[in-house]
């Protein structure tokens, strides 16, 4: 069974960078054809995914997408070794207080479209920007 453990820090100043990691146990972030996913919650969004960062694939092609709204602010990586993923967002600010969850999946082609799945969720850590 595939676990997830987000961890970071609980509290962040304002204009600095989050720094999240999510530990993958039971599982790889190295099996071809997962989306390793950030997805946060707030009362005020909602649920808002961040983006992903894709396993395996042509080395050609950027394996991340991210949410238009963060693109500019977002960077996910994995550390292979670690069996870990990671989540950059810049210049953070109070509206990015959120619950930030980590999630895996593989991907589903429904009626011409592709959808990444969220088969595997961590349980999810609170970020608080505040000075």
């Amino acid at each position: 069974q595939v676990q997830l453990q987000e961890s970071g820090p609980g509290l962040v100043k304002p204009s600095q960078t989050l720094s999240l990691t999510c530990t993958v146990s039971g599982g790889s972030v190295t099996t071809n054809g997962y989306y390793w996913s950030w997805i946060r919650q707030s009362p005020e969004k909602g649920l808002e995914w961040i983006g992903y960062i894709r396993s395996g694939g042509s080395p050609y092609y950027d394996p991340t997408l991210y949410s238009p709204s963060l693109k500019s602010r977002a960077a996910i990586s994995a550390n292979t070794e670690n069996n870990q993923f990671s989540l950059h967002l810049s210049s953070v600010t109070p509206e990015d207080t959120a619950i930030y969850y980590c999630a895996g999946g593989g991907r589903t082609y429904y009626r011409g479209s592709y959808y990444e799945r969220f088969d595997y969720w961590g349980q999810g850590t609170r970020v608080t920007v505040s000075s």
